[in-house]
């Protein structure tokens, strides 16, 4: 709980699935929003596919570098997050020319 006050900001909502661990999420300074797949997979914007989505995408991206150094793995999942968000690669190089040209002057 500690670790998750940290990086969440109150007031937040918090998606989960109804998994008895994140009863805790209950009494915490966050709004907890479950969402049980046995009865329903999603309800309106209530899921948790995009989460998992990413999850996907940035372990397959990472996986060949073939282990990440601790201290430079916040910049390599700044980079999954920037692919999921930008995810046409025409989109990526045209975003990474203007930032070069931007940077050289």
């Amino acid at each position: 709980m500690p670790i998750l006050e940290q990086k969440i900001v109150p007031d937040s909502i918090v998606f989960t699935d109804s998994l008895h661990s994140y009863n805790v999420l209950d009494v915490s300074d966050f709004h907890h929003v479950r969402i049980n797949h046995s009865k329903l997979f999603a309800e309106g914007r209530n899921h948790i596919n995009g989460i998992e989505n990413f999850w996907n995408q940035a372990k397959r991206h990472l996986r060949k570098f073939n282990g990440i150094p601790k201290e430079h793995f916040g910049l390599f999942l700044k980079e999954c997050e920037w692919r999921f968000n930008t995810p046409e690669p025409k989109e990526q190089l045209s975003l990474l020319k203007r930032l070069v040209k931007e940077h050289m002057g």
